[in-house]
């Protein structure tokens, strides 16, 4: 056992410097995930009970998302790509007190905490997707998506117990509000410490200095399909747990209890499907993560009560990294082959990446306010993300014709090394 955890940690040392330094940064700012994304929607839910404003607020941040990465192909020209990768990371703290701040969870409100959230994803993912294509390849990205899912899973299983631990030990409005301050105070502080971390890395800004086409391979549009779906899903799953548990289960010890149980061997397999993973394997993978998720959303609605929510949150838990395992490095390598077929730069592809995304957020979330509004908020809860989960399976169909295109087009010439291939984009841009 001890010699297999040593060739592991070997076999991370043998990685580049900034390989190493961007899954250290995503470590530490890992910590404070699970705050983002379950904990405000909680904060909203105990202070005004109406799951309504949760997705309206969902909806802000992702509209500040795709002007974000609009903003920041603009302010990559002038500045270095870890200072924007940082403020990033810092703008989440000031949205969370922004959020704190507010006497009354009126739309107004709501809506600017989610904005300047919706700034700090933008500038942190389009920073962070840049940065993973850069220090990784087709061939080792398996195993950088398998590693950052295990460290992620690991953290949720902690930081919510916890969380929740210290939430539930308080009593009374007025002492519950007060820890929710403490956790604020305590999460700019960690996004502090991750932009440190991420300073020590040698990261260069993308060479081409123009972002917005509209004309693309038709391989990119494939892709931007399967985004739409991905983005599905992301416009209310993000807050459906805390949704579900206050309903369902009750309140924020029972939420960071639920999203431990069986998380710890998730994340095990979760690692070893990355580490030993081949390209070849990433359709089972992806097509396994959206069964898991259709079965788990389809019991969910099924019997509604907290057998379904629990069983759900388990299969979510094991569902959600192994799409992301697979997403991520097809879309990696599709924005490989198009940038070399087309000329443009990666972050490009990233910048229009985020339109696929967007739609597929606002049809997702608008499925959710429409049965919300039009029927009930139980029926919505209940419905909304069994109707996702069974769209989303159109995902393994795309998925399968976007790799068999791409094996077809592919240039047949060996992977090119990071630092030759920017030299050939420069090349390009004389």
């Amino acid at each position: 056992m001890l010699k297999k955890l040593t060739s592991e940690v070997n076999h991370f040392k043998s990685q580049t410097h900034n390989f190493k330094i961007l899954i250290w940064t995503n470590l530490v700012y890992a910590l404070v995930q699970p705050v983002i994304d379950i904990f405000v929607a909680a904060y909203i839910m105990r202070n005004s009970n109406d799951t309504s404003k949760v997705v309206i607020y969902q909806l802000a941040i992702y509209t500040g998302i795709p002007l974000t990465f609009l903003i920041n192909g603009f302010l990559l020209k002038y500045f270095n790509i870890r200072k924007l990768y940082s403020i990033g990371m810092m703008l989440s703290g000031i949205s969370m007190i922004i959020m704190m701040s507010l006497k009354n969870l009126d739309l107004i409100g709501i809506g600017i905490a989610g904005i300047t959230m919706g700034l700090s994803f933008g500038l942190y993912w389009s920073n962070r997707d840049y940065l993973a294509v850069s220090v990784t390849n087709d061939e080792n990205r398996n195993y950088y998506y398998g590693l950052e899912t295990f460290i992620y899973t690991i953290i949720a299983i902690v930081v919510p117990a916890a969380i929740g631990w210290f939430i539930q030990s308080k009593s009374g409005d007025d002492q519950k509000h007060g820890a929710y301050v403490v956790i604020t105070g305590i999460v700019f502080v960690i996004t502090f410490l991750a932009s440190v971390v991420c300073f020590r890395g040698r990261f260069e800004n993308p060479v081409q200095k123009k972002y917005i086409f509209f004309k693309f391979h038709p391989l990119w549009y494939k892709l931007l399909s399967l985004a739409m779906f991905k983005g599905l899903a992301q416009g209310f799953l993000v807050t459906a747990p805390a949704m579900l548990i206050f309903k369902i289960l009750g309140e924020e010890g029972a939420l960071g209890n639920a999203l431990s149980v069986g998380a710890i061997l998730a994340a095990v397999i979760i690692y070893f499907i990355g580490r030993f993973s081949k390209p070849s394997d990433r359709i089972k993978t992806f097509s396994a993560g959206l069964i898991l998720f259709a079965i788990g959303a389809c019991l969910n609605g099924l019997l509604y009560n907290q057998t379904g929510v629990i069983v759900f949150l388990l299969l979510l838990l094991i569902a959600k990294p192994l799409m992301d395992l697979a997403y991520y490095p097809i879309q990696l390598r599709v924005i490989d082959i198009v940038s070399r077929i087309e000329k443009r730069g990666e972050f490009t592809y990233i910048l229009n990446h985020e339109s696929g995304l967007y739609l597929g957020r606002l049809l997702g979330a608008g499925t959710f306010l429409v049965l919300y509004f039009m029927v009930s908020e139980d029926f919505a809860l209940r419905y909304a993300i069994g109707i996702i989960a069974v769209l989303q399976l159109c995902s393994i169909f795309i998925s399968k014709k976007i790799i068999t295109h791409g094996n077809r087009i592919a240039p047949e010439m060996k992977e090119i090394p990071q630092e030759k291939a920017m030299e050939e984009t420069a090349a390009n841009l004389v």
